[in-house]
């Protein structure tokens, strides 16, 4: 237990620092960036499905499509959903809007629990029900104030939600769909790659390739890192550990220069009582029930005494 937790801490410590890391990259643009990364990273994910014997899953997948050929469609629009995530992450370091970006994540979590709710009609806690409405209070006080919520918080948020909710819906939730995703999402990012001007970008940086690899490098490690752990952990616990990544994105916000404007404080001050209260909600039942088990977008769903099947499922800690 305590190696899967250490090593789930280790993804998002890696995670959060590719955050940072991002600004390192400079004159590259965001769509540069994210081509160059998903191109170092799917070696990462191939080594992963065959690592974590994941094949079989895979072939499974392949079959499915070769059945249904318009079933690939779902996996190239969650392909298309979760490389937007990923844009944006990169993206919002290197362009004033990384505080944003971070309240979209600190608010995702409680759309995910509204939206596990409202579309799969899953039970929720007293204390995540709380969480909701403080949560709301925080947006519809941002709304008053500054007219309403950024752009980017409303994309993570909405996003974020849809994708897990059509995983959910169509059983594509392991390695093996993860996998074909990232496949449909080649070629987008062999283009963007193809329009990088290294010759331009060099003379500003002219270390950019090898940060570039290091990229590759660091986004692949903490995906088999995050894979490893959920291998090793139960998927609440794992959950609530992926909190750490966001905690470090507002840190990195700060440390990078944003500042955080007066009219935001209440929803900022929201969503972290929000926060907390999942925390807090899934540290008691953990104790106090044994094992949980997880809907794939982090929802509690029963209560169980025996371990968990170990399963190699993918969440929102491997998008970032």
């Amino acid at each position: 237990m305590l190696r899967g937790i250490l090593i789930s801490l280790l993804a998002s410590l890696l995670f959060g620092y590719m955050y940072y890391f991002s600004t390192l990259l400079k004159p590259l643009s965001g769509t540069d960036i994210f081509g160059y990364r998903m191109l170092f990273t799917f070696p990462f994910v191939a080594l992963s499905v065959i690592m974590f014997k994941q094949k079989q899953a895979l072939a499974e997948h392949l079959k499915r499509i070769k059945k249904q050929p318009l079933f690939a469609l779902s996996y190239i629009i969650c392909g298309a959903l979760m490389g937007y995530q990923m844009w944006l992450f990169l993206w919002a370091p290197n362009n004033g809007s990384s505080l944003s970006v971070s309240f979209g994540y600190l608010l995702l979590p409680i759309v995910m629990v509204a939206a596990g709710r409202i579309i799969f009609k899953e039970r929720i806690s007293t204390l995540k029900f709380i969480a909701v409405l403080i949560a709301a209070i925080g947006v519809i006080s941002n709304i008053i104030l500054k007219g309403g919520l950024s752009w980017e918080a409303i994309v993570i948020c909405v996003g974020y939600t849809t994708y897990f909710s059509i995983r959910k819906a169509l059983k594509n939730t392991d390695l093996g769909a993860f996998c074909l995703e990232m496949i449909a999402l080649l070629p987008v990012s062999v283009y963007f790659a193809l329009q990088t001007d290294f010759a331009t970008v060099q003379e500003s940086n002219p270390n950019i390739w090898g940060l570039l690899v290091l990229l590759g490098l660091i986004s692949g490690s903490a995906l088999i890192a995050y894979v490893i752990a959920s291998n090793m952990l139960p998927m609440n616990l794992l959950g609530l550990l992926g909190y750490v990544e966001t905690i470090l994105m507002v840190i990195i916000s700060f440390l990078i220069g944003e500042e955080m404007d007066a009219d935001s404080y209440p929803l900022f001050i929201c969503l972290v009582l929000a926060m907390s209260l999942i925390i807090f909600d899934g540290v008691y039942k953990q104790r106090a029930k044994g094992t949980l088990i997880l809907s794939n977008n982090g929802c509690i769903l029963q209560a169980v005494k025996r371990p968990l099947k170990k399963r190699l499922c993918i969440n929102k800690g491997a998008f970032s």
